[in-house]
């Protein structure tokens, strides 16, 4: 079983059960722009407070890893406890925009992901002078804000005022602010044009077929715990799972744990053309049209 790692041929001896969980169970697979993007918010991670902080801008597609990535660097700065036991340090704080641009709902959120105590009744500025004290009191350094492409919602007036919360989060505490959403992500940021001076934008592009593709491939075979090669990368299986897909790496990775099931389940031991062809997988541009179809 050479085409697996010293790991998985050890998963790959185990009985259909243990493989199909391990199957199901989440794993990275890191990548060149993954890693680039990775490395980008590890340094913006250590930068000294400064006037004007760097900030950044994460944009992919739906189901593109994004999420995935983002978590990773949250899950790597966990809440510490300071040596007198008393005062907990949140590096990391990691905040979903609410639905709609309001400055309101933005500050319960923070309180939220912080475990603070809040009065829902208190105003806006009640709730941002709680949410900015404690943010201090715990050292924070960078503030995740993911779908921020949810600002889109709201009215003109709206969105200036949820960005400029951005803003002044940003100046009054010399933070790091990665903001992250699909790819209205980048008109909602360009509305402000000061705003959008401060983000670096960073994009997970979609997949084609190229070499980093193909190493991606090679990975996902090497992490399956199938007994027999599928040899991924050739050409035609390729070419089908890109399809598939759709180009995003959550469908790529979704198409490839159904498929190592079925191996498993009819003893097939691996992935190929007639597998993928027989199998339930709709690649997302048709969803559509099966639900039109259906209704």
């Amino acid at each position: 079983m050479n085409h697996l790692s010293k790991e998985t041929t050890k998963i790959a001896l185990m009985g259909d059960t243990e493989r199909m969980n391990r199957i199901l169970a989440y794993k990275w697979i890191g990548y060149t722009k993954a890693r680039e993007i990775q490395s980008t918010m590890d340094y913006l991670m250590l930068h000294p407070k400064i006037h004007r902080m760097p900030n950044l801008l994460l944009v992919s597609r739906s189901g593109n890893g994004k999420t995935q990535l983002l978590q990773r660097f949250f899950d790597a700065h966990k809440p510490e406890i300071t040596q007198n036991g008393e005062q907990r340090v949140i590096p990391v704080l990691y905040v979903q925009a609410p639905p709609r641009p309001e400055e309101k709902a933005f500050y319960v959120n923070i309180l939220e992901a912080l475990n603070a105590p809040y009065n829902v009744r208190n105003n806006v500025y009640v709730l941002r002078q709680q949410s900015i004290t404690i943010l201090k009191n715990v050292d924070t350094k960078v503030l995740i804000l993911d779908e921020i492409h949810h600002v889109l919602a709201g009215s003109h007036l709206s969105q200036r005022g949820f960005l400029n919360e951005i803003k002044y989060l940003a100046n009054e505490l010399q933070i790091v602010i990665i903001a992250a959403g699909i790819k209205d992500a980048l008109v909602a940021i360009n509305t402000d044009n000061q705003l959008a001076n401060r983000f670096e934008p960073a994009i997970l592009p979609k997949w084609t077929m190229d070499e980093e593709y193909l190493r991606l491939l090679s990975s996902f075979e090497a992490i399956l715990p199938l007994r027999e090669p599928s040899d991924l990368a050739t050409e035609e299986l390729a070419m089908k799972i890109l399809s598939l897909s759709g180009g995003t790496i959550g469908e790529i990775s979704a198409i490839l744990k159904k498929a190592a099931l079925e191996a498993i389940k009819t003893r097939k031991e691996h992935i190929d053309l007639s597998l993928l062809g027989r199998g339930n997988f709709i690649a997302p541009s048709n969803r559509q049209k099966q639900f039109e179809h259906l209704i």
